[in-house]
């Protein structure tokens, strides 16, 4: 048994088990399954927003890297492969982007070595680290990008694990400040909005059941992680409705892309 395997923990549900069982993929165990319905039951959207969330950083990577001349990505809080991963949709673009992802989550790491494989022209790197570790991340990265030029800082769903409202802001700075002018911050963020009380249910369910915990903010609290940023049309909104390719329904999932001047 390798080091990542014994770290896998399968006697509880964890979240990029369950967000790869609700957007169709087979990386997740029967604990996994058996949360995932129970949340579905509490809040029947839930497999919309994972889906949504999934779409939003598709179009984003593909803003980035067809109109704003984006090469270099760095993913924070991967998650499980899927279909479009970062790397598959910048690649598409541009077959030289360079893309870096970042997970502590051992079964990711495991299928990222074997399924993120990126183009023969272009370069695709992995990192075992905490959102947390900025330094470690940063000193890393910098093997594989140049953090002289443009980056697209891609944090999905990945701030909600970050309790402290302070640390959770510090953070997104030191990594934006260690990035060159031009680059981009793509940021997607679990909110609490008083049209859907559902969503409220359904993190406590996984708060108490689950790991690791999750942070909801406001739409205003999330918007904050853009401050000093020049935000993109249309703002801060539901990640469904960010540049969507068709009409969408809002999800409880916000996101947005703002450009360090």
């Amino acid at each position: 048994m390798t080091d990542i395997e014994a770290r896998i923990d399968t006697s509880r549900p964890h979240t990029a088990r369950i967000w790869n069982y609700w957007t169709g993929g087979k990386d997740n165990y029967p604990v996994d399954r058996e949360a995932g319905d129970r949340i579905r039951e509490l809040h029947p959207g839930i497999g919309a927003y994972a889906r949504a969330d999934r779409l939003f950083l598709g179009r984003a990577v593909r803003h980035l890297a067809q109109e704003a001349g984006i090469r270099q990505f760095l993913d924070i809080g991967t998650g499980l492969p899927s279909a479009d991963n970062t790397h598959e949709v910048a690649q598409r673009v541009a077959p030289d982007a360079r893309v870096v992802y970042v997970d502590n989550d051992p079964l990711v790491l495991a299928h990222a070595r074997a399924l993120l494989v990126g183009t023969p022209e272009g370069r695709t790197d992995y990192l075992d680290a905490d959102l947390r570790d900025v330094d470690t991340i940063l000193e890393a990265a910098a093997r594989t990008l140049d953090l002289d030029r443009p980056v697209g800082l891609m944090l999905l769903g990945v701030v909600i694990f970050v309790e402290d409202d302070a640390e959770s802001y510090a953070v997104v700075r030191r990594l934006l400040d260690a990035l060159a002018p031009g680059s981009h911050l793509v940021l997607s963020h679990t909110v609490v909005h008083p049209s859907m009380p559902d969503v409220d249910a359904a993190v406590a369910f996984w708060n108490e059941n689950g790991t690791p915990r999750l942070t909801q903010r406001t739409p205003e609290a999330v918007t904050r992680y853009f401050d000093g940023l020049e935000l993109l049309d249309p703002g801060v909104v539901p990640c469904s409705q960010w540049r969507p390719d068709a009409p969408a329904d809002p999800v409880a999932m916000y996101g947005g892309v703002g450009r360090k001047p």
